[in-house]
This record gives structure tokens, C-alpha cells and sequence, in this order.
């Protein structure tokens, strides 16, 4: 008797401990034989103890609040444009020079639309405008440098990849400029080529050389050295001091003359005629205009300074 009363406890011990513990584990796991639902929402609630709630700071009636979460539709634009991004690095590598600069312009089009959606249905927000800014990093940084480098400047060497490179930089640099001039600076113009229409000029480049067999072997020296020319002279645009038309003070809500709409559709047949090429010619246009308008600027203001 006094064996079992001083083992006792200690069974009482072991009892509560294998209680805990089936408890813990029971808690832990999701039941196996619970509703598709309710086994749905174990999960996503195990998913939301892994990974932190983002919060953030808003001015709502002129008080500070914090909101959870993140507003899904403009951010579904902004995954669409890294994931193309990312998708034509990989053509790239894999040797699919139009693929991958067909990725890249649907990428542009999907950074098009997540500014302006979020915009128009007032679901702006700071990790947004954060997640926007690294989607274009990879997709009209990262992106056209190395899809240029496994087209044409791999066989140049140093040179090649150094002029990779430097776009690389000066689009990183151009969107953190960019960041803090927000707010700042006249939203109706950019100051440098913004890295949409730079990556633009480097897809329909490659694309449009693909098309005419200059590819591999077929690759002359000169037609890589002139593209180590445009994607060092793309990446001192980005950076530069020369102000480009943004086009955001366009009122897209507002009514137009029908005229401009037959103009737009114009625009669609023209550019069905040769994708690639008016694509090109477009960007390239619009990448002159600055330097264009910052010299016509300088000779406006010389006479005023002569006659001073």
C-alpha cells in the first residue's frame, strides 16, 4: 500500500503530462476528417501564424490610423509585371529572343495598369508604391540587361557585361530617384527616361534584330558593339537631367473628340503592320524627346541671356 501511494504521484505526473501533450499535438495539426472548409481555414490560420500581418499607417479624416493587410487588385497588376519580368530572363537564358522581349512589353502593360487602377479605385498604398518599385527593378532593370547580355553583348567580354551592368545601375538609380521625388517634383513630366520605355527600347532592339537572323553565329562584332553603345547611351538617359512628358495628366474619365479615338485605332493598325519595328521607333522617338526639348529649351534662352 505505501509502494502505491508513494508511486502515485508520479503516475498522476505521467497522466497530465501525456494530456499536455496530446493536447499540444491535437491543436497543432489540422483534423484529417474535418469539413474540405473548416480543414481550409485550419490551414490558412496555420499560414497567418507563419507569416506576420503587414500593417500600415493611413490618414483617414485627418487621423492617424493603422490598417492590416494589403489591397489585392493593383498588386495582382504588380506580380503580373514581375512575373513577366522574371519570365524573360529566363527566355533569355534559354535562348528564346522573341519570347522574351514579347514578356517584357506585357510586363510595361501591366505596369501601366496597377498605377492607374489603384488610382482610379482609391486603393493606393505605400507597399504598393514599394512593391511597384522592386517589380520594376527586375523587370525593366534586371530584366533587359541580361536578356541583351545572352543576345549580344556575351561575346564582347568585359565590355559586354560592363555595359549590362551599367544599365543595371543607373535603372536602380533612376527608380530610387524617382521614389524621392514623389510628391515633390512636377508629375507632369520625369526627370530621365523612366526605365518602362529604356526597357522598351532594349526588347524591340533584341526582337527586332532576331527577326532578321542576326542570332548566334550570325552575330557580326559590329551589330554587339552597337548595342554595348545603345545600352550605355539608354542608361545615361535614365539618369540624366532631361525632363520627358509622363503622360499622367491624361484625364482618362473625361470625353474626348471622336477624332481622337479614330486616331487610336489608326495607332493599333499601324503598329499590327510590324510589332517589333514600330515598337522600336516609338520608344526611340520618345527617348530623343527629351534631349530634344532640353536643347530647344537652351537656344530659347540664349537670346535672352545675349540681350541682358
Amino acid at each position: 500500500m505505501s509502494d502505491e501511494n508513494a508511486k502515485s504521484p508520479l503516475r498522476a505526473v505521467d497522466q497530465v503530462g501525456e494530456e499536455d501533450a496530446n493536447g499540444s499535438l491535437e491543436s497543432s495539426v489540422p483534423d484529417l476528417h474535418a469539413e474540405p472548409a473548416d480543414a481550409l481555414g485550419q490551414a490558412a490560420s496555420g499560414i497567418e501564424n507563419l507569416i506576420d500581418d503587414y500593417e500600415e499607417e493611413v490618414s483617414e479624416n485627418g487621423r492617424t490610423v493603422r490598417r492590416r493587410g494589403v489591397y489585392l487588385l493593383p498588386n495582382l497588376f504588380t506580380t503580373g509585371a514581375l512575373f513577366c519580368g522574371f519570365y524573360a530572363v529566363v527566355a533569355g537564358m534559354r535562348g528564346d529572343f522573341e519570347s522574351a522581349p514579347i514578356a517584357i512589353l506585357f510586363a510595361l502593360v501591366f505596369d501601366g495598369l496597377d498605377g492607374r487602377v489603384a488610382r482610379l479605385t482609391k486603393t493606393s498604398s505605400k507597399f504598393g508604391a514599394e512593391y511597384d518599385s522592386l517589380a520594376d527593378m527586375v523587370s525593366f532593370g534586371v530584366a533587359p540587361a541580361l536578356v541583351m547580355l545572352s543576345w549580344a553583348l556575351g561575346d564582347l567580354g568585359k565590355l559586354g557585361w560592363s555595359a549590362a551592368f551599367i544599365y543595371v545601375a543607373c535603372a536602380a538609380l533612376r527608380l530610387a530617384r524617382f521614389n524621392t521625388e514623389v510628391g515633390v517634383s512636377d508629375q507632369n513630366y520625369f526627370t530621365g527616361l523612366a526605365s518602362p520605355p529604356a526597357a522598351c527600347i532594349m526588347g524591340c532592339a533584341v526582337w527586332v534584330f532576331h527577326d532578321m537572323g542576326f542570332d548566334g553565329a550570325q552575330m557580326p562584332i559590329e551589330l554587339g558593339a552597337a548595342m554595348a553603345v545603345l545600352t550605355t547611351a539608354v542608361a545615361v538617359l535614365m539618369v540624366a537631367n532631361v525632363r520627358y512628358y509622363s503622360f499622367k495628366g491624361v484625364d482618362l474619365q473625361g470625353r474626348v473628340p471622336f477624332v481622337v479615338m479614330f486616331l487610336i485605332v489608326l495607332v493599333f493598325g499601324l503598329v499590327t503592320l510590324d510589332p517589333p519595328k514600330i515598337l522600336l521607333l516609338a520608344s526611340l522617338s520618345y527617348a530623343a524627346s527629351g534631349p530634344v526639348m532640353a536643347l530647344r529649351k537652351l537656344r530659347g534662352s540664349a537670346p535672352d541671356q545675349g540681350a541682358r
